[in-house]
C-alpha cells in the first residue's frame, strides 16, 4: 500500500497545472486604517520656570512706587488747572507755578515709569501667567504717555491763547488721566 503523502505527491505530479487566474479579492476604495486608541486627555505643557535677578525686582519697586505718587500729582495739576482755567491770566501765582511744576514732575514719573515698565515687560516676556494683562496695562499706559505728551507739548502753549485749545488740552489730560487711573488699578486688583 502506498502512503498517503506519497500518494498526494503523485497525483500532484500527474496532474495539469493549473494556469487560471487567482481568485479576485475584494479591496475596498477607502483603505481602512486600524488605529490605536487615542487619549482624549489634553497633554498641558508643563510649566516653564521663570527667573527674575534682583534689577527686575528693584524695577518693580521703583515702578509701583512712582505709580502711587501720580495721584497726588493729577490732583495739584486738576487743582491748578482749575484755578488758570477759571481765572485765565489772572489766575495767583501758585496755581500758575504749580501746574508747571507739576506737569515737570509728571514728566519725569512718566519717563521713569516708561523704561522700567518696557524693561520689566520685555523681561517676562516668556512667563504666560498674566501676559494679557501685562500688554493691556502697556499698550494703554503708553497711549497716555502719548496724550499727556501731545497736550503738555503743542497744546499748553496754544491753550493758553485758544479756548478750543484749551478745551482740547483739558479733554485730553483728564481722558489719559482716567486711562491711568483705570490701568493702575487694573494691575493693582487683577496681577498676581
Amino acid at each position: 500500500m502506498i502512503a498517503p503523502l506519497a500518494l498526494v505527491a503523485l497525483l500532484s505530479l500527474a496532474a495539469p497545472a493549473d494556469t487560471s487566474p487567482p481568485p479576485a479579492v475584494f479591496v475596498p476604495a477607502v483603505p481602512v486604517t486600524v488605529r490605536a486608541p487615542v487619549d482624549t486627555e489634553r497633554r498641558r505643557r508643563r510649566p516653564m520656570a521663570v527667573f527674575h535677578d534682583d534689577a527686575y525686582y528693584t524695577r518693580l519697586t521703583i515702578h509701583r512706587d512712582l505709580s502711587y505718587a501720580m495721584y497726588p500729582l493729577y490732583a495739584l495739576q486738576y487743582v491748578c488747572g482749575q484755578e488758570l482755567w477759571s481765572k485765565s491770566r489772572d489766575a495767583p501765582t501758585w496755581a500758575k507755578t504749580g501746574h508747571r511744576v507739576g506737569a515737570t514732575l509728571l514728566v519725569g514719573v512718566f519717563g521713569v515709569n516708561t523704561v522700567t515698565g518696557v524693561w520689566n515687560l520685555w523681561d517676562d516676556r516668556d512667563n504666560p501667567d498674566g501676559r494679557v494683562l501685562r500688554t493691556v496695562h502697556a499698550v494703554t499706559m503708553l497711549a497716555a504717555d502719548a496724550a499727556l505728551s501731545y497736550a503738555g507739548g503743542s497744546l499748553a502753549n496754544q491753550a493758553q491763547n485758544s479756548l478750543v485749545k484749551r478745551r482740547e488740552h483739558l479733554a485730553i489730560t483728564i481722558s489719559a488721566m482716567g486711562l491711568t487711573t483705570l490701568s493702575g488699578l487694573m494691575m493693582t486688583f487683577f496681577n498676581h
